[in-house]
Order: C-alpha cells, then structure tokens, then sequence
C-alpha cells in the first residue's frame, strides 16, 4: 500500500515539475487517438479558426480608415458608407466563420471525449481488484471526471484560443512591422519581459492549481465516505467528528485556493503594469508623429488598436499555456490508468457449455501459497491441499483471518501470484480464458451488494437476456416473492442506493435469486446467513439448499448448525487445512478445533454432539 501511495505521489509531483517539451507533447499526443476518427472536423475547425482570426484582425485597420476617409486622407476612394458597408460585410462573415468553428470544435471535443470516457471506464471494469483496493473508488471518479473535463475544456476552447492568439500576434506583428516599423519595434521591446514573467508566473500557477485539485479530491473523499457510511457514522453518534473532518479539508482547500487566487492576481498585476505602461508610451509616441506629419491620426488609431490586441493575446498565451500545461497533466493521469493492465482481456461468453465439456466441476487446491501484494511479508495461505468433488457441498471453518475469503478470492482469479497450482477437473484455471471460467461460478456474499435500480433488474444481473417469466420464477424458487407481492410495485419496486430499502434477509434473497437465475455449475456461499436473525436464516437457508442442489458448491460458515449435511467440512486455521471430515466425524475427535469451536457456539453438550 505504502509502496502504491508512494508510486503515486513521486507521478504527482513530476507533473508538478513538469514542462512543455518534446516530451511531454509526445505523451499529449497520446489522446489525440480518441479525435483522430474526427480529424476532418479538426481540420476544418482549424482553417475557420485561421480565417476567424484573419477577419478580426480586419477590423482595427477599418476603424483607422474610417478616420482617414473622415479627414479626407485615406489612400482609397472610399466614402464612409462604402466603408461602413464593407465593415458590415466583414463582420457577418466573421460572425458567421465564427458560429461553425465553434460548432466543429465542440464536435471534435464531445464526441472523442465522450470516447474516451467509453474506454476509460471500460478499461477500469477490466483492472483488477488490487487496483481498487490501493485506489480509493471516490478518487478514482473524482480524479478521472476532472481530469477529462480539463481535456475537454482544452479541446472545446482553450486549445483554439490558445492558437487563436498565435495567429493574432503573429499576423498583428507583421502588418505593423511594415506600416509602422519604428512604433513596431519600440512595442517588441515589451515582449520579451511579458513572456518570460507569464512562463514564471504561469509554472507557479499550474503548481498551485495542482495542489488545489489533490486538495479537492481529499475533501471528496470525506464526503463520499461518510455518505456512503451514515449509518456507522449515525450509529457511533460521530457527525461531529465527520463534520470536523469535511470542514478541516474544507479549509485546507480554501487555504491553497487563496494562494492560488494570489497567485493569479499578481499575474493580473504584472500583466496590466508591463502591457498598459508599454502601451501608453506607445500612444506618446505616435501621437507625436501624427503632430509632426509622420502618421496620420487613422494610422495611429490602428496601430493603437493592433497592439491593444497584441498585448491581450500575450497576456491570453500566458493563461492559456498554464490550463493546457494542467490539461497535458490531465492527460497522463489518464494515461496512468489506461497503462494499468488489465486482466479480462478474452470476449465475454453467454455459456459455459464448451468449457464444461472439457473440464468437470471438480476442484483441486494443490500446495497452494499466498501472500497479498499489500503485505507480501504477512503469507496467508501456506502450502494447502485440498479436493472439492464434483457436485459436492464442502464448508470451509475457522477464525477470522484463517483463509477462508483468500480460497475464494483465488478460486475467482481475483489474485494471481500464488505458488502451486488449482485445478478445475484435469485444467489449470490459469488456461482456461477469464470471461469463460467466471462464467462457472455464482456468488451469494455475507454482505450483498445491490445496483440503485428495481428488484427485477437486480435479480436479471444475473443473466441479463433473462425475460421476466424467468425472473419471477427465480425469485419464487429464493422464497424472495413472498415479500416482493407486498411491495405495490412489485418486481419493479426501486430497491435504493445498495439496497438500503431492503431488510438484510430480503436482500440476500435476491442475491440468491439472482443466483439461480444465472444457473452456475460451481456456487459459492459467503457466510450468506451469518448477519440474519433466526426466522430470516430459515427462509434464506431453505432457499440456499434449493440452490445448491446437484451444484458443487463451497461454503464459508461461521454458524456450524448451516452445514451439519454438507458431504465435508473443511477446517483452516493459519492457512493450512487442519481438520477435515464430515460433522460427525469432526465432533468425534478428541481435542479437535471443529469440536471447540462447536463448543463455543452451542448452549449444551446434547446441542453439540446431536
């Protein structure tokens, strides 16, 4: 975990260093696969862009002819409504590039975005469960939605800005290089003193916007977990420490967006001075060289108006380089999470039939072991060796922490990385192709997890071309319909955000349903009724032996009185399988830890050995 947060903060800070090289376009670039099936429309986007620009750059040079035709010393045989006519013309057609450039440019960002989102999300379906386990789920939103709105924000306007500048000092350079070079040359010498101070002030900003954003992202967090856990939270009578916690990374995000404000403040301050002082030296100077005969007021008029402009596309190149140095960043955490390797990398099957000709439902764990990336010191499973027949009913028991959630966990292809081998039949799971092999198995977990939508939807996530004939009858056979009738709605009633409207035995019904609506050749029960009260473990146990029925089926219990008739239990403790036997056998044995833990849970000594 250490290891995973360090990794982490050394790819922040590098993009806190980063820089606008080769580099780093290289890596930019990267995105740009996402806009190439619309490159067309960014080329067109580009050549409007070019053309808006050009127009623009029309009108100062119109509003100093209007002077000069005004005094009667315009250099062409305009009248003044002649000219104002053009000027209407020219403004039309700029309004009118203008509306289809952003148009182009707002098809190029939504669409190869909206691409981007497609792929990124299901890439992050694919990754494996150590990702999320290192990778907080309310980061990982909060990141990956304002990392791809800072891409589309420069896609949809600040890249075309940020061109639409170049062009404009450009070409407002070169008209005044050859109308007026001496005013020209005196307005270059500011240049160089603003780009420089925007480069600094820039790198400090993106620095400080950074800091902002990781900020955010930690109050998120604080805001999505204690949602996510008001009950805990109700429940230990803790809103005030959660309130404590939100308002003090609250306040360090005001504390850091302060700075940031300043920041871009004194940015402002030393723009205004450099750009406005420079500018009013300028209009002295030209000034006297309309007093002495040198330049017409017309002239002058329009070289004011091509350096105002000058100096608003310098001062816009320095806010525009920062937000495209923060959306390159943007750009490689992306690329951070695209790089992740993904295990699922086989198409999804509908059926399992193919494999199960070839491959039984029989499993064989032989010397396995196992530590968790995350704490490769601490071995979880050691050497263990174990059969589960086809179609049988095996539980596994023991303490907390002894292994058993780990068997299942591997057994799923959740983990790889562990030492000796597990079978299905005579094939390594290893061979047998991901989508397929998943597709075997059925899951009913202690702590059932349920999407925000209907009972119907949550029952056909098991098989989701199921028609709802085949859904009813699913949750008929998981006893579930006996309180489904009582909602007026049915199977369509809304179960909440992870079922929060259900009781615990009203969802773990469903899971079951959903279950045996999937029909799996290998089922796994999780401690499935451990958190029920007795008349709900009844209901929900009777429904499991439906459900097992003619399956192989491995069972984690912590109350020993549910698996009394499986065909064997299994005893782990410390990794290792240190009892096995049925019931019976296992309350024979002398000192046995099968028979304390019995003990433990049973009132008498007749409950025990019954």
């Amino acid at each position: 975990m250490m290891l995973v947060m360090s990794r982490r903060k050394n790819i922040d800070n590098k993009e806190l260093r980063g820089k606008l090289d080769r580099e780093s376009l290289r890596k930019a670039a990267y995105i740009f696969k996402y806009i190439g099936p619309y490159k067309s429309y960014l080329i067109l986007g580009m050549f409007l862009l070019f053309l808006s620009s050009v127009l623009f750059l029309v009108f100062p040079y119109l509003a100093g002819l209007l002077v000069d035709i005004a005094q009667g010393k315009a250099d062409y045989d305009l009248s003044l409504s002649k000219a104002a006519w053009i000027l209407g013309g020219i403004l039309i057609l700029q309004g009118v590039v203008s509306y289809f450039r952003v148009i182009t440019f707002a098809i190029v960002s939504e669409k190869g975005l909206a691409d981007l989102r497609k792929a990124l999300f299901n890439h992050l379906l694919t990754l494996q469960i150590y990702f999320f386990e290192t990778n907080k789920v309310g980061e990982l939103v909060s990141r990956v939605s304002a990392d791809v709105e800072k891409m589309y924000s420069a896609f949809s306007f600040t890249l075309a800005e940020f061109f639409r500048q170049i062009i404009v000092l450009i070409v407002g350079i070169i008209f005044l290089a050859i109308t007026t070079p001496k005013l020209a040359g005196i307005m270059l010498l500011t240049f160089p003193v603003i780009v420089l101070g925007a480069m600094v002030f820039g790198r400090y900003i993106r620095k400080l916007s950074k800091a902002r954003q990781q900020e955010m992202a930690e109050t998120n967090n604080v805001f999505s977990d204690a949602l996510q856990s008001i009950a805990i939270v109700k429940s230990f009578v803790n809103e005030s420490f959660e309130s404590l916690k939100y308002r003090s990374a609250t306040d360090r995000v005001v504390q850091v967006s302060l700075k940031y404000a300043r920041a871009r403040a004194l940015f402002s301050v030393f723009i205004i001075t450099f750009l406005f002082g420079g500018l009013f030296f300028i209009i002295w100077m030209g000034a006297s060289m309309v007093s002495n005969g040198t330049l017409t007021a017309g002239g002058l008029v329009s070289f004011v108006s091509y350096t105002a402009i000058i100096g608003a596309a310098i001062a816009g190149l320095g806010n525009f380089y920062t937000e495209l140095l923060g959306a390159m960043g943007a750009t490689e955490r992306i690329r951070e999470i695209l790089r992740e390797e993904g295990e699922l990398n086989d198409v999804p099957s509908d059926t399992y039939s193919s494999v199960l000709e070839e491959t039984k439902p029989r499993i064989f764990f032989d010397n396995v072991e196992f530590t968790y990336p995350s704490r490769p010191d601490v071995p979880v499973l050691k050497n263990i060796s174990f059969v589960v027949p086809e179609g049988a009913k095996v539980a596994l028991v023991g303490a907390s922490g002894a292994g058993k959630s780990t068997i299942f966990q591997l057994l799923l292809r959740f983990y790889g990385g562990y030492n000796g081998s597990i079978m299905l039949g005579q094939t390594d799971i290893k061979e047998i192709p991901l989508a397929q092999f998943r597709s075997l198995f059925s899951i009913v977990p202690q702590d059932v997890i349920l999407f925000s939508g209907s009972i119907k939807e949550n029952i056909g996530y098991g098989k989701t071309t199921a028609t709802d004939e085949e859904i009813a009858a699913a949750a008929e056979k998981a006893n579930a319909m006996e309180f489904i009738h009582q909602f007026p709605e049915g199977l369509d009633t809304v179960v909440g955000e992870k079922g929060v409207r259900l009781s615990g035995g009203q969802k773990q019904r469903i899971a079951i349903a959903r279950a045996i609506l999937k029909d799996p050749a290998i089922l796994l029960l999780d401690e499935a009724t451990s958190s029920l009260d007795a008349e709900s473990e009844k209901v929900v146990q009777d429904a499991l032996e439906k459900l097992m029925e003619g399956r192989t089926s491995i069972i984690i219990a912590h109350r020993l009185s549910t698996i009394r008739n499986v065909d064997q239990i299994l005893v782990i403790d410390q990794g290792k399988v240190v009892e096995k036997g049925s019931h019976s056998e296992l309350m024979v044995k002398e000192d046995g830890l099968y028979q304390s833990l019995a003990r433990l849970q049973f009132e008498d000594k007749s409950a025990v050995h019954k």
